[in-house]
């Protein structure tokens, strides 16, 4: 399973490809406010120093248009910016559509603000390269977001649809081990979600007691 970051900060950014498990990078408009990155050029060059980090991995880039001849001109503004583009489009009528486009173009997408199944089966047959179901949202609504994770693999897996899973709106580790299980081919996630999987009580206790020890061993 690959590891997507879901920030605009570059520290972050950098901290996730230190640590060796950076795959890729999510974006959207309200992380990208969030780090005050205002105006279109900015946004376009903060993709730019976004792609430069990570590498050969991954970078969504949202589109803000909801219809398709917007979605199709934004997209091909942000594909041009730099190779590892990916165009995130959401799941909507028109939005669908140019996923359509763009595949029999060669840019890749990523279907976002999915919800269920039927979302799902859509979004691949359009030729979408990612499906983003968001776990979080839909356990907000008293659903199960892992159980959608897991009935859109077995249709995928049934159909033999090449889109990947890209398990979204990640708030816990737990979420993480969760979609890993059920059939996610990615996770995107604040940093913070992925370095709690670093932690166990007894990973702390045994280190400690090992340090201990070796204080004792040598006076």
């Amino acid at each position: 399973m690959k590891f997507f970051i879901d920030t605009a900060n570059l520290d972050d950014i950098r901290e996730a490809k230190d640590l060796g498990i950076l795959d890729g990078v999510t974006t959207n408009p309200s992380l990208m406010a969030k780090e005050g990155i205002t105006g279109q050029d900015n946004i376009y060059k903060h993709y730019e120093k976004i792609c430069n980090i990570v590498g050969d991995g991954d970078v969504s880039a949202e589109v803000i248009a909801t219809d398709y001849e917007g979605m199709v001109r934004e997209g091909k503004i942000l594909a041009s910016i730099h190779p590892t583009i990916v165009v995130k489009v959401p799941m909507i009528k028109e939005g669908v559509k140019a996923i359509r486009y763009f595949y029999d173009n060669e840019i890749r997408t990523n279907c976002t603000l999915v919800f269920s199944s039927g979302q799902a089966i859509l979004a691949a047959k359009a030729g979408a390269t990612y499906l983003s179901p968001f776990v979080g949202r839909v356990d907000d609504i008293t659903w199960d977001g892992i159980a959608l994770i897991q009935e859109i693999s077995d249709i995928y897996n049934v159909q033999f649809f090449d889109t990947e899973i890209l398990a979204a709106s990640i708030r816990t580790p737990l979420h993480i081990v969760q979609a890993a299980k059920a059939g996610a081919h990615v996770v995107t996630c604040p940093l913070n979600c992925i370095t709690g999987l670093l932690k166990h009580p007894l990973t702390d206790i045994g280190l400690a007691q090992f340090l201990a020890d070796h204080r004792k061993a040598n006076g």
